[in-house]
């Protein structure tokens, strides 16, 4: 009866010493939860702005400029005195090509306009004299004129006397005209000359930079790019001068020996009118 009644008492101090434990099951499962949602809300938040990388460093424009140590600058401090005889030599047979060029196509070009002025004045003067006094000086039009007057006034003389009047004149006026022929030649042999040797002399160049590569190569014992580039790149330097002066050259050998033909066709055929004028009147004794 005793453990009847104590019986109450000791289910609720069990009960009572149980209680705590619910809310500790309740607040892990509570926990539990929380790390659930805490995941769930950066999706429902708006994500912030991603960070902006940095912008790339803009390159430099400027180039770097690399000295070229097997150019021309350093063949001619490099090379030795007979690289620099023969650069030399290239040099002055090219600016000699240029200065005859420039002054033989001058001298066509004045001879062309003094053959168009010829055939609009000259044969329209009262006489050969006022033709030849109208010209300008130094015209090769004028010297042949002069000369055919020349060779009329001094046809006297016994000796001269038993030479035909016609003759003398045409002598005369032939004179000048190979004269003047001569001078349009001036020039001419140089370039020729320098057509025909400037690639020899541009090769003799290419075999001494070969002569020193292969003494490098000796010296140093092992054929390495460094002992072969600077010989070889100055071999191949003369080589390209010897055609950069010689091709020119040829070049304006021909066109100007073209053009020197078609000049001598208008002092031949000026001449041989200004013959037929001079001897139109037959002998000396006739013109008398």
């Amino acid at each position: 009866m005793h453990l009847i009644r104590r019986l109450p008492a000791l289910l609720a101090a069990i009960v009572l010493a149980c209680a705590p434990a619910a809310p500790l099951v309740f607040s892990t499962a509570a926990h539990a939860q929380a790390p659930a949602a805490d995941a769930a809300k950066p999706a429902e938040a708006k994500p912030a702005d991603a960070p902006k990388p940095p912008p790339a460093p803009q390159a430099s424009k400027e180039k770097e400029t690399i000295e070229n140590p097997y150019g021309l600058e350093a063949l001619w401090k490099q090379g030795d005195f007979v690289s620099k005889g023969t650069l030399i030599i290239l040099v002055i047979m090219s600016m000699g090509s240029w200065y005859i060029m420039f002054v033989k196509v001058y001298e066509q070009y004045k001879l062309f306009r003094e053959a168009a002025k010829v055939k609009a004045s000259f044969w329209s003067a009262g006489s050969v004299a006022e033709g030849a006094a109208a010209m300008k000086e130094g015209s090769p039009f004028k010297f042949i004129a002069e000369s055919a007057l020349e060779a009329q006034k001094h046809h006297e003389g016994k000796l001269l006397e038993t030479i035909d009047y016609n003759e003398w004149v045409t002598m005369g006026i032939q004179r000048a005209v190979d004269n003047v022929a001569s001078r349009l030649q001036d020039g001419l042999a140089f370039l020729a000359t320098v057509g025909s040797t400037a690639p020899f002399v541009g090769l003799f160049g290419t075999v001494w930079g070969i002569y020193h590569a292969l003494t490098a190569i000796g010296i140093a014992g092992q054929a390495s790019i460094d002992k072969v580039a600077g010989p070889v790149g100055e071999a191949l330097i003369m080589t390209a001068f010897g055609l950069a002066v010689a091709v020119p050259a040829v070049l304006a050998y021909n066109w100007l020996v073209r053009r020197n033909k078609v000049a001598l066709e208008h002092l031949r055929g000026y001449s041989a009118d200004l013959h037929l004028v001079m001897v139109s009147g037959g002998t000396k004794k006739a013109r008398a």
